[in-house]
């Protein structure tokens, strides 16, 4: 509070005040160039007393009281912190929740291909399973593009651990796999790392309006970012493509450069959506309609890439060498575009990355080893029947799931005539 005033110079102004407040003596400082005169009990209030000639009246003096509640600025900011906290939490018990039914829906979706297998196998779309685990998965997504919304990217990129743990455990209580040492290991290292992401992770809450997400989209942080990351993407494509290079790293190399783009346009569509929610309308702006175009089309080549991937190598060296990039790439387009740890002590980011360390490792020990079990046939090769004599392999009607499918062995089965050249 300001109190300001002008009087006449040549009057003595004497100022009494009666204060309600504890008896602490209060700090005294007076400035005699200024005529001021600042008066502070700690931890309560502040006074301040100034005199002055005044400049825009020769012969009169000014003079100014300002009140300042000490109390309430530390309640205003106590109370802050404290929302932006909430705010976080709320957005990582999101992403928590999302992981583990994505987990739920991956088990369940396991299980279908079990169930597959059959004698008389129905069709896809007509199982109960199959869409049971399409609804969980879509729901975890729904959860984990919700996250974004109120916390950095810094702190929802990395929990994507807790959907590999979650599935080990699932695993082991309903699909009666064996629980190993180095799942326990794992499982408790991927814990103790998300801990330390969640408290060490950058604490800033921004408001991510349609004027923010084009004030980083034309900064030159950015600019610089995507050219490097355009460049290296094409000279990775180039050998893809054209030399041929299958290696895993050069695949996964790729989805990881699309998942950088894809978690920032995710965060700016997520981030536009709630405060329109929360304050203004922001789905009027065209940059929102540009971050939706840039989500889909990167999540599209995304996924076409990890497909090749997960064709060419098993699914226990893609799981965590791709859960490793994207983490990275992620942490990294959070740091370049929303700049997410403008401002960070050095501990904190240490401890930070001490937790992404940790949780990485904790995903390698889950699936180390853990090899794809083979499924039964999808038909019955009839050559093996005794009795019946057939001169080359069974291949099913085209209108059953198993048409097109090749057994597991590499031996084929001989024909009679062949039989009879070879003796």
């Amino acid at each position: 509070m300001s109190i300001e005033s002008v009087m006449p110079s040549n009057h003595l102004i004497l100022c009494h005040a009666l204060l309600l407040l504890p008896s602490i003596f209060p700090s005294t400082r007076v400035f005699s160039n200024e005529s001021a005169l600042l008066i502070r009990w700690p931890k309560y209030w502040s006074f301040s007393f100034n005199i002055s000639p005044s400049s825009e009246h020769p012969g009169l003096i000014s003079f100014r009281m300002d009140w300042l509640d000490l109390l309430e600025v530390q309640g205003t900011l106590t109370s802050s912190y404290y929302m932006s906290l909430e705010i976080h939490l709320f957005g990582v018990l999101l992403a928590i929740l999302g992981n583990l039914v994505i987990s739920i829906s991956l088990n369940i979706q396991y299980s279908h291909l079990r169930s597959a297998q059959q004698e008389h196998p129905r069709p896809y779309f007509r199982s109960v399973l199959w869409w049971s685990g399409i609804i969980l998965m879509a729901l975890g997504e729904t959860g984990n593009f919700a996250a974004y919304g109120f916390a950095p990217i810094t702190l929802i990129a990395p929990l994507g651990c807790m959907s590999v743990t979650g599935s080990a455990i699932i695993s082991v209580m309903f699909l009666r796999e064996n629980l190993r040492a180095s799942d326990l290991l794992g499982m408790t290292l991927a814990l103790a790392g998300t801990y330390l992401l969640v408290n060490f992770a950058p604490n800033i809450t921004q408001a991510i309006s349609a004027r923010t997400v084009q004030y980083y989209f034309v900064g030159w942080q950015f600019m610089i970012y995507m050219i490097l990351e355009i460049l290296v993407f094409c000279i990775l494509l180039y050998f893809h493509k054209r030399k041929g290079m299958k290696h895993i790293v050069i695949l996964l190399t790729l989805v990881a450069l699309l998942a950088s783009v894809t978690v920032i346009s995710v965060k700016a569509v997520s981030g536009m959506i709630t405060f329109s929610v929360t304050d203004k309308m922001q789905l009027t702006y065209p940059i929102f309609y540009i971050m939706c175009i840039i989500m889909i089309a990167s999540c599209v080549f995304q996924v076409k890439l990890l497909n090749q991937a997960t064709k060419l190598y098993n699914t226990a060296m893609v799981v965590p060498v791709n859960h490793i990039f994207f983490t990275i790439s992620a942490i990294i387009a959070g740091i370049i575009f929303y700049q997410e740890f403008l401002g960070a002590a050095f501990l904190t980011i240490f401890i930070y990355l001490f937790g992404c360390f940790l949780s990485f490792l904790g995903v390698v020990l889950v699936t180390r080893n853990r090899e794809k079990e083979h499924l039964p046939q999808s038909y019955i090769d009839f050559g093996n029947v005794p009795g019946k004599q057939i001169l080359d392999k069974i291949q099913p009607d085209s209108s059953s799931l198993s048409y097109g499918t090749l057994p597991d062995g590499s031996d084929s089965i001989k024909s009679p005539s062949k039989e009879k050249k070879g003796v």
